[in-house]
């Protein structure tokens, strides 16, 4: 088998979460790029779920908007069956959505014992209930099928130490245990799970704004912590992702692929 048949997707149908920008949408034309059969568009909000899936519609790939909330269940559910009545049975999923839910982090993030208890569900709900309830929707037909590629996006706040993040990083932590416990449910039937741990990616900004955020004294402190010293970008979160959701990974599984410029090292 040769390299470009290892990575080429083979037509299958994949599903991002989260994907209606940033990190999501570059995963999701990455995919499409590399011989999906079709993309399911997950997005809390419509016009940027269609906005992506006509991206991919001008690749010559089929797509299709799931517009809807991944914390919810049932949503998640008539999505799934939805997407799959159109497109085809789901063999490829990218759990993307997170951070602090479709309104992002709040304003501030203080000391755990400062925080208001209200707040930590906000950040279980997308980022752990949300992979939960899209691989619980998913799997029975990879099972059937026996083959499945399920990938997460974590947080490197799940997995070093970041100060006033304690909730969101118990929550990407969960994410990621999730994954190796499906791991080891799953192996058996040709499908695996992994992790994508990612830091500090660029916000999206005008160019203005851009060019004063990178000139700023707190961007270039914080990223003295970086060995490659800049914020990622989806591009470059898209090819670790390739590599996970293709036949190139048949024997990788319940790993956790740190992407995060340098960030955090271990042996």
């Amino acid at each position: 088998m040769n390299s470009a048949d290892l990575f080429n997707l083979k037509g299958r149908v994949a599903m991002v979460t989260g994907a209606g920008q940033g990190v999501g949408r570059g995963i999701a034309l990455a995919l499409a790029g590399s011989g999906a059969g079709g993309v399911v568009v997950n997005d809390f909000y419509a016009d940027r779920a269609e906005a992506v899936a006509e991206e991919i519609r001008a690749l010559g790939v089929r797509a299709m908007p799931m517009v809807g909330d991944v914390g919810d269940l049932e949503q998640v559910r008539a999505g799934v069956a939805a997407a799959t009545a159109e497109l085809g049975t789901i063999s490829i999923l990218v759990n993307n959505a997170g951070n602090g839910g479709p309104d992002g982090f709040p304003r501030e993030m203080p000391l755990f014992w400062e925080t208001d208890p209200a707040e930590w569900s906000r950040f279980f709900h997308v980022n752990t209930f949300g992979v939960m309830n899209c691989s619980h929707a998913v799997l029975p037909a990879m099972v059937e099928q026996r083959y499945g590629r399920i990938l997460t996006i974590v947080s490197d706040a799940g997995r070093t130490i970041e100060g006033r993040q304690a909730a969101y990083a118990a929550a990407k932590a969960a994410a990621a245990g999730l994954m190796r416990g499906i791991a080891a449910d799953t192996a058996r039937f040709g499908i695996t799970a992994n992790s994508i741990a990612i830091s500090s990616m660029r916000p999206p900004m005008n160019p203005e704004q851009l060019e004063a955020y990178l000139a700023s004294d707190r961007y270039k402190a914080q990223m003295t912590h970086y060995t490659i010293r800049r914020t990622g970008l989806p591009e470059d979160i898209a090819g670790t992702a390739l590599l996970l959701c293709s036949d190139a990974s048949s024997w990788t599984t319940g790993q956790v692929y740190p992407v995060d410029g340098g960030y955090s090292s271990a042996l």
